[in-house]
């Protein structure tokens, strides 16, 4: 029987090593190594997510365990001492530059949202992960509480983080919003906590659709009034103009104001665009859908590990952030390419039992899927190489 390679050895062959020795050297993550190379602290702490240890003992052990593997992984036996000495020390900046290397890739892939519209559809929201004050102080959020903020542009074109940054929690989301670049006919989802219409007003004037929520104390005046007859869970659809001394000033173009009804829950959202070519009911669902976003950080929050961290320094925390994102692309990638139904969570949970299996990884995957779709086959499977 030929030798087939370990699972996980198959799936580090997705990781671009050309452009993640690119990254160590303009970060000069080897300085002074002394042996341990930025290889084996990735490949290590990419084991953690996997296979979801709460440790570096685990992560010692666990690979320890694997005795001769370690060799075909390309690394050599870790300590966790020097593991958490690398990881407090080594620029976080080397894998943060790694994904968005496979986040480019990725994007180049055969992909849709589920609207009719063609346009790029995206979501933008934060998450707040809550830290300990006295091992974390340089997270100040309150006076006795810590934290650090995850801001995320979604790309619903595949649900794939297209920007990500890490911030104190106290800083703003609009000020993360700024710095995100869209393009003319993007169509941008935001919770209400996003609304500042000097920005509104330049996503109109650059052609990208915004759709929000409008605040219940907002000032505006109807202009005109569509028909709303034919719907079943739109009350109202009006062309506005927001009022307010400063408000108009920040924003003198005419939007649009659309109160829907959850047929769900009952309960009505009011909802605002800038945009006057969809039907109400479209609108409603694209808002709708920025419930995606919410998944993914349920998704990344519950099954990687990203709110219990190996270290205590900010280097070492945003290290173990960007490799767990790093490890959900990788589950992407796998779901993308099986040719069954896979889900990134049935990944998390299947992947821990099959790490060090030397079978076929897409005999496994495309086997024991849940349902048969008609996805890309294996043909795809070299393009991060």
């Amino acid at each position: 029987m030929a030798y087939k390679d370990s699972t996980f050895r198959q799936m580090l062959q997705f990781i671009p090593r050309y452009e993640f020795q690119k990254a160590v050297k303009k970060h000069s993550g080897e300085f002074a190594a002394k042996g341990f190379s930025c290889w084996n602290q990735f490949v290590s702490m990419l084991f953690g997510q996997l296979s979801g240890q709460s440790g570096l003992r685990g992560i010692e052990e666990g690979l320890q365990a694997t005795g001769a593997k370690m060799y075909h992984l390309g690394i050599t036996p870790i300590k966790r001492s020097t593991l958490a000495y690398a990881n407090s020390t080594r620029s976080h900046e080397i894998y943060q530059d790694l994904f968005y290397t496979m986040v480019n890739k990725m994007l180049k892939q055969r992909r849709a949202h589920k609207f009719s519209f063609s346009n790029p559809l995206y979501s933008v929201d934060a998450t707040t992960i809550d830290l300990c004050l006295s091992l974390y102080d340089w997270a100040h959020f309150r006076k006795r509480k810590g934290g650090i903020k995850l801001h995320v542009k979604l790309d619903h074109q595949g649900y794939i983080p297209t920007f990500v940054t890490v911030t104190a929690a106290n800083v703003h989301e609009i000020n993360e919003l700024k710095k995100m670049k869209f393009r003319k006919g993007d169509v941008v989802a935001l919770d209400r906590g996003y609304v500042d219409f000097k920005l509104f007003a330049k996503y109109c004037n650059e052609g990208i659709y915004f759709v929000t929520r409008l605040k219940s104390n907002a000032d505006y005046t109807v202009l005109d009034r569509n028909d709303v007859s034919t719907y079943e869970n739109i009350s109202s659809d009006q062309i506005i103009a927001m009022g307010g001394y400063y408000t108009s000033k920040k924003c003198p173009l005419k939007l649009r104001r659309v109160r829907s009804k959850d047929p769900e829950t009952g309960k009505y959202i009011v909802i605002l665009t800038n945009n006057f070519e969809w039907t109400a009911d479209q609108i409603a669902a694209v808002y709708k859908e920025r419930w995606q976003v919410e998944i993914f950080f349920k998704t990344i929050k519950q099954n990687l590990k990203i709110k219990s961290f190996l270290g205590t320094s900010k280097n070492a925390v945003l290290t173990q952030i960007w490799i767990a994102l790093i490890a959900y692309l990788l589950l992407w990638y796998l779901a993308y390419l099986s040719q069954n139904g896979w889900t990134i969570t049935m990944l998390i949970n299947l992947i821990p039992t099959i790490l060090f299996l030397h079978v076929d990884i897409w005999n496994i995957l495309n086997r024991a899927g849940p349902v048969q779709t008609n996805g890309p086959g294996n043909s795809l499977q070299m393009v991060l190489l």
